[in-house]
């Protein structure tokens, strides 16, 4: 059975606990250890959310159908 896929604002909260835990000091050395490989995990695997998020936007469709690069200094109204 494979395991139900961790939402990006539950990872973002879980990293955040670990930082915190990790912060005060008063973690055990092998505690630390494994609390610091889950918020690498936590990490990457948000950071791979916020990738995939970008190449979705980066490319909107205009009126017609059609895909274009997205250039967020031209503002709004760039496909107009």
């Amino acid at each position: 059975m494979e395991k139900e896929p961790i939402r990006f604002e539950e990872a973002m909260l879980k990293l955040e606990e670990v930082v915190q835990k990790l912060e005060t000091g008063d973690v055990p050395l092998e505690d630390a250890i494994t609390l610091y490989k889950q918020g690498m995990e936590f990490s990457a695997y948000c950071h791979g959310k916020l990738q995939d998020a970008e190449k979705q936007l980066i490319s909107i469709i205009d009126k017609d159908g059609n895909s274009s690069p997205f250039d967020p200094t031209k503002g709004a109204d760039s496909n107009a």
